[in-house]
């Protein structure tokens, strides 16, 4: 069985994919079972960017189902208009024009059902691509959006059932923000491990995504970056919601060098790494919880 931990913020720039990559690496030396790591910001995937030696196991294209309307059956009554929510279908009867707008199609059936004259086909069209490689870490699996495309919700959806055959711990990078593709990709994990940073636009973006962990009723932990900058009352908040501090990241000049030459995982500062085994052991414990 496995046990799913989401990375998430509540804002970008807070070191979300930086944590996550850390303790891809981390959580290998701390379970007795596999680590996977699967980058769902499928807007700006830069996970593999960090990743030196990696093969490619798979690829496939993930593709999205888009209504045709056939004009020669088509009775121009309007009743898909009327039942899609998401305007996607325009259509005038006085030229008998009709078109589906891909950009705005959900698939979500509902012209289908308004029609009854049969005038609907369906058609697949390209949203984007799903790689899985083997590292010299562990599985790693990454969603890139078609350049275009609105779809990010579905296409995470899509990475998830991609990734599903792996056992053992699967970590999710989820995106920034509090938006429905970070719903997407943390509703059904079993923990989420928030990163803010202690400053007052960290704290106002962390509040956000404690709002929203909690209407999904998730268990949470916070992992504090660069703590020793700002002087913002996390913790005081953190206290006062019952949210638990699963580690510290303390600022470093080196590490940041690192970062900014692609050798995140090459070398760590002992103050980093100690504060990321003591993560790698709480999150240890909560796995053998569930």
């Amino acid at each position: 069985m496995s046990y799913k931990i989401a990375i998430a913020s509540g804002k970008g720039g807070t070191g979300k994919t930086t944590v996550s990559l850390l303790l891809f690496q981390m959580l290998q030396h701390c379970f007795s079972e596999a680590v996977s790591l699967v980058d769902c910001d499928v807007e700006e995937p830069n996970g593999a960017l960090f990743l030196k030696e990696k093969k490619t196991i798979k690829k496939e294209t993930a593709y999205q189902s888009i209504p045709e309307i056939d004009l020669e059956r088509c009775t121009f009554c309007k009743k898909c208009v009327s039942y899609c929510e998401f305007n996607a279908i325009t259509m005038v009867s006085s030229v008998k024009m009709a078109e589906v707008n891909e950009s705005l199609c959900h698939s979500c059936g509902a012209c289908f059902y308004a029609c009854n004259a049969g005038a609907l086909t369906e058609k697949q069209v390209p949203i984007g691509l799903l790689s899985c490689y083997d590292t010299e870490i562990g599985s790693f699996y990454e969603g890139r959006l078609k350049v275009g495309s609105v779809m990010q919700t579905r296409l995470i959806g899509e990475l998830q059932s991609f990734s599903n055959e792996e056992e053992g711990v699967i970590l999710y990078d989820a995106p920034p923000g509090t938006s429905c593709p970070v719903v997407e990709t943390i509703h059904d994990v079993d923990y989420v491990v928030l990163v803010a940073e202690p400053t007052i636009f960290g704290l106002h973006d962390l509040k956000l995504m404690v709002a929203l962990v909690k209407e999904l009723s998730l268990p949470c932990g916070v992992i504090i970056n660069k703590s020793d900058w700002g002087n913002a009352p996390v913790e005081a908040y953190l206290q006062e919601q019952d949210i638990e501090v699963i580690g510290k990241i303390p600022y470093s000049k080196s590490f940041a060098q690192g970062y900014a030459s692609g050798d995140l995982l090459a070398s760590l500062p002992d103050n980093i790494k100690e504060g990321l085994e003591d993560i790698a052991e709480h999150l240890k414990h909560k796995r053998v919880e569930q």
